[in-house]
């Protein structure tokens, strides 16, 4: 006899669609996985650009952002609870007005509600207090990261400085080492700033961002783990999941007045 709940999922199942090209985002939010939690991913099909530039990257995000529709409706045949979504540069293009526009527009079609990059680390942000100026690592360029840069602005956040790894291909991302990241952080830190932020799914920071808070003495947030954070807790579960920083050990979403 059906007892009406998924088998595995019995909490929750969370339907994960992020580009073809990712391979950081499914296994990072596995191993973020709480026991009674499902992700189930689904490919935004996107081909692999290469000798990216400004305008090249630009335009791929585009190109992502016209194929999200059909990867939700292949999501949508799984009868998820909840959606989380593994690609935050279209999530920041157009800062925050343009953001809310996408997940109106996702949730129109789905009828679900979604966690989005961009958003999340805002919620991340102030889950650890009072951050307001910032520095900003993503594999992006420099054209993207002044959209990040508009996003957080249009939460009173400022971005201190950033750096743009300008990764030469969507896949080029998933290869940035743990000794580049680290020298990057340590370019971007200083007494300026309140916190990190690393943006970009494909770029693998989750398992490293405590080790970074731990000797920059600040919060530093990647954004896959601020992305699964805000799906978990939106959805009421606050297991504590060791490994990845005080976001998923203990610290919850601000509650809204």
């Amino acid at each position: 006899m059906s007892t009406g709940r998924d088998t595995l999922g019995w909490r929750k199942v969370f339907a994960v669609f992020g580009p073809s090209t990712n391979t950081v985002v499914e296994p990072e939010f596995a191993a973020m996985r709480p026991a009674g939690v499902t992700n189930q991913y689904r490919d935004i099909y996107i081909e692999n650009a290469t000798a990216l530039s400004d305008q090249a990257f630009m335009a791929g995000a585009e190109i992502i952002q016209g194929a999200v529709d059909a990867s939700l409706r292949t999501a949508m045949t799984c009868e998820p609870d909840y959606l989380v979504m593994g690609v935050s540069a279209i999530t920041f293009i157009g800062g925050a007005p343009a953001c809310e526009k996408f997940v109106t527009h996702v949730r129109d079609l789905t009828g679900k509600d979604v966690s989005v990059g961009s958003t999340s680390c805002v919620e991340a942000l102030r889950a650890y207090g009072s951050i307001r100026r910032v520095a900003v690592l993503s594999p992006y360029y420099p054209m993207a990261n002044a959209h990040v840069a508009r996003f957080f602005s249009d939460y009173g956040i400022e971005t201190v400085r950033d750096l743009p790894l300008r990764c030469k291909s969507w896949t080029d991302i998933l290869r940035v080492t743990e000794r580049q990241i680290a020298q990057a952080l340590q370019q971007l830190d200083g007494d300026d700033i309140d916190a990190i932020v690393q943006v970009g799914t494909n770029l693998s920071m989750a398992r490293m961002a405590p080790y970074a808070e731990a000797f920059l003495g600040k919060p530093v947030i990647a954004i896959n783990t601020a992305t699964y954070w805000h799906a978990l807790r939106t959805n009421g579960i606050y297991d504590a999941v060791d490994g990845f920083g005080p976001l998923l050990s203990h610290l919850n979403l601000k509650r809204k007045d």
